[in-house]
């Protein structure tokens, strides 16, 4: 049998420290450009060099000596531009001089480059294999050919990051749902910002990746594929080895490894800004770096503990300018915050599915050992979900290997990485062959791993039972490594070692009784970190009933029924806790609950999950959460990603999951299993998620099942097909409960609602609730709905707005809507368009079917031509919406008297004040129809009655201030809208800037969405004065910017010049502001002004255009002190101290005037007799 000597990574194996330099394969470049430089004629190398972008290329080098464009040489040239430029970048720098100089036959020798390189690199590969490296102890060269990519994810902050500051803070945080990166990423400039990290943290759970990434990055540069232009020397340093060091400088460090660089350490360190040290795992070693750290700057000569040089690294105080690649376990993360400075955080999420099938066909040799091998994973759902831990999918792979080379049927049925853990060690390997040498084996590794020791002496080994000859065996076996450098051995991964530890928690438990594990495990951890270890969860697995009869098995003894009792106890307290809290920190607690697989005790713990919100970021994670929400015995509603265009504002009580990735099919097979099992489930709402084909077909097997008991299913924009409608009605037939169907605003066509109603005819279906809206149907259609109304009495309520089903379509529907079996009660249809022939027959159907309500929600305008709010003329396009003016008198004396409510069809409407300090307010627009804010200057048109929240937000909390002064500009208040999904038809956002001229550009405008994924921005519709509109909005934290790209911040705008007076026994002190005319401002200098008791004296709005970041002179006759006298129109955000002017007037007697002059000495304000009138009649 051929055994594995090492596992093929990582994660944290003991791998090599190979300390990788510059200087025998960045020269590959120098030396060729050295050689073509030299064979040109001295006329054409001036002439290359006067052609260089960059004239400081001859500036004197550090100790060095300048140099002149017509005197250097080949070679000096040469070393220069690598210098200045990297490789890559001069070698594409030369060619394109060449080729601008006609030197075809120089184009030509970059070929020759390519074979040179290769040569090299070759050669050097050869070097390495025959010089042992310092910690060269990782040597399965084979794993790295059969390495694929795996998912990287960044954020600007870690998630965790907050909790560990705020832990005992009860509110929800605001996550950063972060993106996708490639590894050429990793140290690429950030989005917002555009600055390039100088820290990088590749962090994860165990056995996902990080130290083969990071030896993969070591490798790809070696190999001129990675950062050839931006790093000029590459250090690889296995912190689990450098922990066994003695003191040194970090010269030393560099140096004592012989394969190493070949220059001047001096020259090196000199250009420290070119230099990337990776520090593969960090956070392993048991050491303090605060004790060992320094406050001063060390030099790197200095010898210094190894936690002091690599403390120095991290907070910057020893080559500040180099770069830092670190990698580090999720859970252990808290102890470098306090060192980092302004780190990337990139979290390795493992294998894609596309990535596992590629690492299959990669470790087996034949294709068709890899297509068997594959096609037996991807049966087992659950396997193939754990795969995307590489540590895992080298286990399932060999596993199934040795199956095949023993010529047996191929079966592996893991459901956790216990049970596979197990099946490798004891199956595959023969561990029952240890004997009694077993339980010494376990024990070493459960002293290593309470003492935070990952390396053993052989004196450690015979402490615990393991002499030579064991040893020998475990070395052969592939459960030991050697490493003949530090004379001292190791599990081949740390992950294995924890398991084995967890195995020696269960012996423990059977000799001193069941709470001996769980309080080492405590005492070692804490209890805050208690379920984040991989040891524990292996203790959770091993305590399952599977795990238990292996144990069992194993070692030849009687293991107690009553297992894992305390800390089962620990685990219920940890998650009463947490509850609604959960979000997103608690997959490790989750996952060992997974290990155990105890159903019994998952209905007892995870019973009401009401109110929870989880997020998953990759498979695995959503594979627990299905697991262990299908035992939430009262959970009746699951929502997944909650937002977006179709949310619903006031979402019943539930559990809503955020998914930071997009799902798979495999995904949404895994997600669709929850309504395979017996629970109470009974609403679904996908809204917003994409479905494709597979994934509905999986939905709807799902939902023939006769433990699915869902009633309600809202399906709203999820790109549904006329092809998906096949699947979907036979699941929607084919179930017994469901009676409520949303698919609005999918694409089904005419093909796709016959299918629809075809099903709908059968006596099976039950659904009693079918909407419709904006699917793209016709009156094609209608002879299937009216065949369906006939035939089908339990459907009450049908949707069909936003379709174009014109006179003919509602004959036909009449033709089914007349007939008795028929018991519709409500039907919302668009009447705008409909003949006078058809408004009659209309009429004739509701006195004959009197129960029958035909609802038009919506009545856009008919007219082609109507002024907007603020002025000018609206699009006379048929198929825009319209504005339709309050039929309840005049406007003006409406505003003076209701300027609280909102102005509608009906008159004023009432906002309901629900939190005051939020500024939070909701309103029930009772009937279809346009409808003002005065206050906020919001309008909204809305197709049915419909209830909206309104929330007045600040945008510092969201936009940050550097794109605003560079990018964007903010042109108006920012709002948190809600309201059903549909609802409303147009929305028009209230902004401050004064248009120009008969032209606008739209494409300046766009309206900032904030979502959980991001900012987003969108063009509206319309821009008018006054106001931007959207048309269809879906909401979110909204408002209007205005491009300012490039373009001084003069901008135009519409202005408000706000007066409060406070009257004292002396006299009258005034505050005078002068803002942009946004209602958030002004409501919030309202509010402060109000606790200094001051009045606001009412003016009306300006109309004359001011200039934001203009200065403007305020003035009187009379003898009056103002402080400032000059006062700056800029937008500052509510949440900030707006700038104001003071002045004092002891006696007013007949009036005073105050004037406002620009830079020109031209008047733009005038204050007098109105203010003392103002001022009597307060």
């Amino acid at each position: 049998m051929n055994i594995p000597k090492t596992p093929p990574f990582g994660a944290e194996t003991s791998g090599g420290t190979d300390i990788v330099s510059g200087a025998e394969m960045a020269g590959i470049v120098q030396q060729w450009l050295a050689q073509n430089l030299e064979v040109m004629s001295k006329e054409e190398l001036r002439e290359f060099q006067q052609r260089l972008p960059d004239k400081e290329l001859w500036e004197p080098s550090p100790g060095g000596t300048s140099a002149q464009p017509g005197k250097a040489s080949g070679m000096e040239v040469a070393s220069r531009m690598v210098a200045q430029y990297g490789e890559q970048q001069a070698r594409d720098l030369a060619l394109h001089t060449w080729e601008q100089m006609n030197l075809s036959n120089l184009c030509s020798q970059t070929e020759h480059l390519v074979v040179f390189e290769s040569e090299i690199s070759e050669q050097y590969q050869k070097k390495r294999k025959e010089r042992p490296c310092l910690t060269q102890s990782w040597k399965n060269e084979d794993f790295q050919q059969k390495f694929t990519h795996l998912l990287l994810l960044y954020r600007s902050q870690h998630k965790k990051y907050k909790l560990l500051f705020q832990r005992r803070r009860q509110h929800r945080v605001v996550e950063e749902q972060g993106h996708l990166i490639e590894v050429r990423d990793l140290f690429g400039p950030d989005l917002g910002t555009q600055k390039e990290p100088h820290t990088v943290i590749l962090h994860g759970v165990a056995g996902i990746g990080k130290s083969t990434l990071a030896r993969q990055v070591r490798r790809e540069w070696e190999e001129g594929r990675l950062f050839r232009d931006r790093f000029q020397h590459v250090f690889y340093f296995n912190c689990r080895e450098l922990a066994q060091s003695e003191p040194m400088s970090l010269t030393e460090l560099i140096t004592k490894d012989s394969a190493g660089p070949a220059a001047p350490i001096e020259q090196i360190l000199s250009q420290p800004e070119q230099l990337l040290f990776i520090l593969d795992n960090l956070d392993e070693p048991k050491w303090h770096l605060k004790k060992y750290s320094s406050k001063f700057h060390l030099h790197w000569s200095q010898q210094q503990q190894v936690p002091t040089l690599l403390g120095s690294l991290l907070k910057k105080t020893l080559l500040p300018e180099a770069s830092l690649l670190i990698t580090a376990r999720i859970t252990a993360l808290w102890k470098l915050f306090p060192y980092l400075k302004h780190p990337r955080w990139v979290e390795v999420l493992g294998f894609s599915e596309s990535a596992r099938r590629e690492y299959f066909y990669k470790y087996f040799t034949h294709e068709s050992q890899a297509s068997r091998a594959f096609s037996l994973v991807e049966s087992n759902q659950a396997l193939f979900t754990m795969c995307l831990m590489p540590l895992v999918s080298w286990l399932v792979c060999t596993c199934l290997k040795q199956q095949m080379e023993q010529g047996q049927q191929l079966s592996l049925t893991s459901q956790t990485t216990t049970a596979l853990c197990l099946h490798y060690f004891f199956h595959v390997l023969p561990g029952q062959s240890l004997g009694t040498k077993l339980r010494g084996f376990c024990s070493l590794a459960a002293e290593g791993t309470w003492q935070g020791k990952t390396l053993f002496s052989v004196e450690d080994l015979r402490e615990h039972g393991l002499d030579e000859a064991i040893t020998s065996t475990l070395l052969d076996m592939g459960l030991l490594q050697k490493h003949p450098a530090s004379l001292s051995y190791s599990f081949i991964h740390r992950c294995f070692q924890e398991f084995f530890a967890a195995m020696s928690c269960v012996l423990e438990a059977k000799k001193e009784g069941d709470t001996a594990g769980v309080r080492k495990l405590i005492e070692v951890y804490g209890i805050d970190y208690l379920f984040g270890t991989p040891t524990t969860c292996f203790l959770f697995g091993l305590l399952s009933e599977q795990g238990v009869k292996e144990m069992e098995n194993i070692f030849k003894c009687k293991l107690s029924r009553e297992r894992g009792g305390e800390l089962l106890q620990c685990a219920r307290r940890e998650l009463r806790l947490k509850h609604s809290f959960l979000q997103p920190y608690s997959w490790q607690l989750l996952h060992c609950l997974y290990e155990i697989q105890d159903k019994k005790f998952l209905r007892r713990t995870t019973t009401n999950c009401q109110g929870m919100r989880v997020y998953v970021q990759n498979d695995m994670e959503l594979l627990i959460f299905t697991f262990c929400f299908k035992f939430c015995c009262y959970t009746t509603r699951l929502q997944l990603n909650e937002g977006g265009q179709h949310r619903q504002p006031r979402r019943p009580p539930g559990v809503v999951l955020s998914s930071w990735v997009p799902f798979t099919d495999v995904c949404w097979e895994t997600f669709f299993s929850i309504l395979q099992v017996t629970g109470s489930l009974k609403g679904l709402d996908l809204s917003g998620n994409f479905l494709s084909c597979s994934a509905v077909q999986s939905l709807c097997e799902a939902l023939k099942c006769l433990h699915c008991h869902l009633k309600t299913l809202r399906l709203a924009g999820c790109g549904l097909t006329a092809e998906s409608c096949k699947d979907l009605a036979c699941g929607m037939s084919a179930s017994s409960t469901l009676t409520n169907v949303d698919l609005s605003f999918n694409m089904l066509l005419d093909a796709g609602a016959e299918h629809i109603f075809q099903k709908l005819r059968e006596p099976s279906c039950k659904l009693r609730r079918l909407l419709l809206v904006s699917c793209g149907l016709t009156s094609n259609c209608c002879q299937d709905v009216a065949s369906a109304l006939s035939a089908n009495p339990s459907l009450t309520e049908l949707d069909l707005q936003q379709n174009d089903l014109g006179d003919l379509g509602f004959r036909l529907l009449y033709e089914g809507l007349r007939q008795p079996p028929c018991q519709l009660r409500l039907l919302c249809l668009d009447q705008s368009h409909l003949s006078e022939e058809v408004t009659h027959i209309l009429r004739t159907l509701k006195k004959e079917k009197p129960q029958l309500l035909i609802f038009n929600r919506w009545k856009p305008s008919l007219t082609s031509h109507e002024k907007a709010p603020g002025g000018g003329e609206m699009s006379d396009d048929k198929s825009a919406l319209r504005w339709q003016e309050p039929n309840s008198g005049d406007l003006h004396m409406q505003l003076l008297h209701t300027k609280d409510d909102f102005l509608g069809p009906t008159g004023p409407v009432a906002p309901e004040v629900v939190d005051k300090e939020r500024s939070l307010y909701r309103v029930h627009l009772p009937v279809a129809g346009p409808y003002y804010w005065p206050n906020t200057g919001l309008r909204f048109v809305v197709r049915w009655p419909v209830t909206i929240e309104i929330e007045l937000c600040v945008w510092d909390q969201f936009l940050n201030k550097t794109v605003i002064q560079h990018s964007w500009m903010v042109a108006g208040p920012l709002f948190d809208i809600k309201a059903d999904p549909g609802a409303v038809a147009a929305v028009y956002l209230p902004h401050f800037v004064a248009l120009q001229g008969d032209h606008v550009d739209i494409s300046l405008f766009q309206v900032a969405h904030f979502k959980e994924e991001g900012i987003l921005l969108e063009e509206p519709a319309m821009v008018e004065p006054h106001y931007v509109v959207l048309e269809n909005p879906s909401f979110s934290p909204i408002g209007v910017l205005l491009g300012i790209f490039g373009a001084a911040l003069h901008i135009p705008v519409i202005s408000n010049v706000l007066l409060y007076h406070h009257l004292h026994h002396e006299g009258v002190i005034f505050h005078l502001y002068l803002i942009p005319n946004d209602y958030s401002i002004r409501k919030a200098i309202d509010d402060e002004e109000k606790k200094l008791q001051f009045v606001r004296i009412h003016k009306p709005l300006r109309l004359t255009p001011l200039y934001t970041g203009s200065w403007y002179t305020l003035c009187s006759p009379k003898k009056v002190k103002i402080i400032p006298k000059k006062l700056k129109l800029c937008y500052r955000s509510p949440g900030e101290s707006q700038l104001f002017s003071e002045f004092y007037i002891g006696q007013l007697g007949s009036g005073i005037r105050l004037q406002m002059k620009d830079k020109k000495d031209k008047t733009l304000e005038t204050s007098d007799q109105q203010l003392l009138q103002s001022l009597q009649a307060s």
